[in-house]
């Protein structure tokens, strides 16, 4: 099955924007405290059910969110049981229990219920390591946030100044500390005799001082290292936000900008299965069939199916692709590697809209 190649990238990225790569998440407490309110984060990316009082969910229901176990999901709390609490996790027992079982119509026979507000669950996509769903929930939050920051920034030499001025403070620091405190103290002790144990000690004191500082400037380069640039940031919250028609017409603007001809959106009523045709620069047939899909509903093996009548039986197309804004089913997969229909799943929709040329239309 054709597949789209690396090649170079384009981005819409603006030269001095820093992009944070989603794992700077799971690291810094202070990002995702700053990300807490965009909960409408979770329904773009998988629908969550909740509770008959439309505002919780329990442990179990957060488990089967991000497709994992509920221990996992118990370790996580565990480990930062704190700051879960503050963004809105709760374990209710005795009468809290009984008024929220008889608000909620909740028929638990339980002792105690472990329930987490929104933006609790949003705090948890930040912190669990070992799910997909909450890693595209980490991605899709920082696109929006770049989305939401791509305007004009105010007073920005400013800030680059105050954070340059804060590398120089640190630096000078470490360096009054291993260059001129720490000998000063060693000269102290050879010549004194009443308070060498104490100096000593105010010497092992400021050595761990100066380690710590370069602990935090190594801590800081392995930061700065792991947002490494996201080239092709804010282009699926992009095109998750079109509707279908608009989502058929960016397809067609993407198969004219490779070189195709007679492009034409048939998209709706009448379409005859097929939403776009064209015609390669090299005279060979092209349809393609869009699906705009929530990301976590994949396409299954019977749209393709159907997809193959319409592009080979009716329309005889020499290259049949079905784009997508979410994945494909193995069995999906299978029928369009046996019929050799291109699939451009929502990976590879992501790059060929930042710019990486479809092979297929080469």
């Amino acid at each position: 099955m054709p597949e789209l190649c690396p090649g170079h990238t384009a981005t819409s990225r603006t030269e001095g924007q820093n992009v944070i790569h989603e794992s700077a998440l799971l690291e810094s407490k202070a990002l995702r405290d700053s990300a807490l309110e965009r909960t409408e984060v979770l329904d773009r990316v998988k629908a969550l059910s909740l509770l008959p009082d439309g505002m919780h969910v329990t442990t179990a229901m957060v488990a089967a969110y991000f497709e994992v176990a509920v221990k996992t999901l118990e370790s996580v709390v565990e480990d930062h049981r704190a700051e879960l609490e503050a963004s809105g996790y709760h374990v209710l027992m005795g009468t809290r229990l009984a008024l929220f079982k008889r608000a909620s119509g909740i028929p638990s026979r339980s002792k105690a219920l472990a329930i987490f507000s929104r933006r609790a669950v949003l705090n948890v996509a930040m912190l669990l390591r070992d799910s997909d769903v909450a890693r595209q929930v980490r991605t899709y939050l920082l696109d929006m946030e770049y989305l939401t920051r791509k305007g004009p920034v105010d007073n920005p030499p400013a800030q680059t100044d105050s954070a340059s001025l804060d590398d120089r403070i640190d630096q000078r620091i470490t360096q009054i500390l291993g260059k001129t405190v720490v000998p000063m103290f060693n000269a102290l002790i050879e010549t004194s005799g009443e308070h060498r144990q104490e100096l000593i000690a105010l010497r092992e004191d400021v050595q761990r001082v100066e380690q710590r500082l370069c602990d935090h400037d190594t801590r800081i380069t392995e930061l700065e290292h792991t947002r490494g640039p996201r080239p092709y940031t804010g282009i699926m919250a992009s095109i998750d936000a079109m509707n279908w028609r608009e989502f058929e017409h960016h397809i067609a603007v993407l198969l004219r900008r490779d070189g195709c001809t007679d492009v034409i959106v048939h998209g709706g009523p009448g379409d005859r299965g097929v939403d776009v045709t064209a015609c390669t620069a090299d005279g060979r047939t092209v349809v393609a069939q869009c699906k705009s899909f929530a990301p976590y509903r994949p396409v299954w093996s019977g749209e393709l199916q159907k997809f193959l009548g319409a592009s080979h039986v009716q329309h005889a197309a020499d290259v049949a692709l079905f784009v997508a804004t979410t994945t494909f089913t193995p069995d999906a997969r299978a029928i369009a590697e046996s019929h050799g229909v291109t699939l451009v799943d929502r990976a590879h929709l992501e790059k060929w809209s930042a710019g990486v040329p479809l092979p297929v239309l080469r």
